[in-house]
């Protein structure tokens, strides 16, 4: 595995693999986002409650700040809370009427484990080879 993301980075460059991934985590992070406001609303059988949507979205608010920094340690550990979603999306995916939300929210948050991880390689790669 790392003789293959060498030979990538190598073939593509530093650069476009970084932004490439950043990308990914910008749309996914989206994506998830209003998945996440979209079964929060509904999680009372139609009615809004605003507590069941503050619990969903805050874990991922809260790594706002690292997302517009560019940070390659916040987006790390964003993959692994992504994987929490991952979790409730296939739990999701289980329950009668809610499968077709529980395989998106898993296969978004999926993305943005990948996205989020490679970010964090590619951009502390990149730092170091420009320090």
């Amino acid at each position: 595995m790392r003789q293959w993301l060498e030979e990538l980075e190598a073939r593509h460059g530093l650069d476009r693999l970084t932004h490439q991934s950043r990308q990914l985590v910008l749309i996914s992070f989206g994506v998830l986002l209003l998945l996440v406001v979209y079964r929060g609303f509904f999680i009372q059988g139609g009615a809004f409650n605003w507590r069941p949507v503050v619990a969903f979205v805050l874990p991922l608010v809260l790594f706002l700040p690292s997302i517009i920094g560019q940070r390659a340690r916040g987006h790390a550990w964003l993959a692994f809370v992504s994987l929490l979603y991952f979790t409730q999306g296939v739990m999701l995916a289980t329950l009668p009427g809610q499968g077709l939300r529980g395989v998106l929210e898993a296969v978004v948050s999926m993305a943005l484990f990948t996205g989020c991880m490679a970010y964090a390689r590619f951009r502390s790669r990149q730092q170091r080879a420009n320090a």
